[in-house]
């Protein structure tokens, strides 16, 4: 299988090398020289545009910051160059409008296209080990489904096209606001006299038991794979929770529906990146919830926006 990758960010690097390692001809493609050297040393053939990249290709897979660059690279990189048998799957995190409209001139053109955001952050697209909400053609699943299967643990066909990025920012709000009560108990625990740690024995087996508890727990200690115990560095970055909340916004606006609890965690966790953590992982606003951001000193901030 020939497989061009376009986007090889933090999340996109990893999961153009798992392709390689299940030994599919991967041509991958990136603004970054950087980027494109990792790939290579990866198993990747470096490509040295889009173009170059999606030609010739059985699958093209994308990996792009937002909608407006997925929806410039289909229009005028994909969509004119790659075969028209080609399989499209976006696994970018975009707004649903936009997937649904790159779908729609995907299609017109004769091409199968899937929205395929993912779930499990830096470390799950390096060890292939991704969750991916899938929006497509019912016909076209059990290909997206192939296609993804090196860099995957669940491929999930959420429903018709943009459906996949609904459920990406459904569940990401889900996990932002849930986080935020976390740190919230754990702050409160701490000054109530109880040892965090304890409190995650008792949490992660009553009715508190979540996700950001008994598999992210921002305290140290308790959970060894996370973020927490490496100064907050790596796994899912606050301005990426930020993007994702803020796009859960403007769907719940659009669509007339409540989520107040969502725009409080986007207003939380836009407070913590403007103070310069934009690059720590999300589970770190503990520290700014403590009181205590001084604890998150000992790794490089980002720059506060002007």
């Amino acid at each position: 299988m020939r497989v061009a990758f376009i986007g090889l960010g933090n999340m996109g690097g990893g999961m153009a090398v798992n392709q390689a390692k299940a030994g599919r001809q991967v041509a991958a493609f990136d603004l970054s020289a950087q980027a494109l050297a990792r790939a290579g040393e990866g198993g990747c053939t470096p490509a040295a545009s889009v173009a170059e990249a999606v030609a010739g290709a059985d699958v093209v897979v994308t990996m792009l910051p937002a909608g407006p660059h997925v929806r410039a690279v289909y229009a005028g990189e994909v969509l004119p160059n790659a075969p028209k048998s080609a399989l499209l799957i976006d696994c970018s995190t975009i707004d649903v409008e936009s997937a649904r409209a790159v779908a729609e001139q995907a299609k017109a053109q004769g091409f199968r296209f899937a929205d395929a955001p993912v779930s499990g952050g830096t470390a799950a697209a390096d060890a292939g080990t991704l969750a991916f909400m899938v929006g497509c053609d019912e016909a076209d699943f059990a290909a997206v489904e192939a296609a993804l299967q090196p860099m995957a643990r669940a491929v999930i066909r959420a429903g018709d096209h943009g459906a996949g990025q609904a459920a990406k920012i459904c569940n990401n709000m889900v996990l932002g606001v849930s986080m935020i009560g976390v740190c919230e108990a754990i702050a409160l625990a701490e000054k109530l006299g109880l040892d965090p740690e304890r409190f995650f024995e008792i949490a992660s087996k009553s009715s508190g038991q979540c996700w950001s508890i008994t598999s992210y727990y921002p305290w140290p200690g308790p959970v060894e794979a996370a973020p927490s115990n490496r100064g907050y560095a790596g796994g899912f970055a606050t301005a990426m929770m930020l993007k994702d909340l803020k796009l859960a916004q403007q769907a719940a606006a659009a669509a007339g529906a409540a989520a107040p609890m969502g725009a409080q965690a986007e207003g939380l966790y836009a407070l913590f990146e403007r103070l310069g953590y934009g690059t720590k992982d999300f589970s770190g606003i503990l520290q700014m919830l403590r009181g205590r951001l001084e604890d998150l000193e000992g790794e490089a901030r980002s720059r506060p926006s002007a």
